[in-house]
């Protein structure tokens, strides 16, 4: 639970401008995993003007390597995100 709000926490830090809802009682794992399929899909650019989840994927990852975070944090920032791309790669 602990490791899951830092989670929140640093996602947050990185997309300070993306808003994040959270449910009374809610899992925070399964907001942060919303949050970013809403970033891998690319779902808050018009659908014209959307990159593939590979493409947003490589972005997230330039932009978490190039932030201020430690490696540790790092690391489980990038794992999240490729434990969603599987998913929605198994959706395709």
């Amino acid at each position: 639970m602990q490791e899951e709000s830092r989670l929140v926490e640093l996602y947050k830090l990185l997309w300070n401008n993306r808003s994040m809802e959270f449910i009374d009682g809610g899992d925070q794992k399964e907001v942060l995993e919303q949050a970013i399929r809403r970033e891998l899909k690319d779902e808050l650019t018009h659908p014209r003007t959307r990159k593939q989840p590979m493409d947003k994927y490589y972005l997230a990852v330039k932009r978490i390597v190039e932030s201020k975070l430690n490696a540790t944090e790092q690391i489980l920032l990038i794992k999240e995100f490729t434990l969603v791309l599987e998913e929605i790669k198994k959706e395709s």
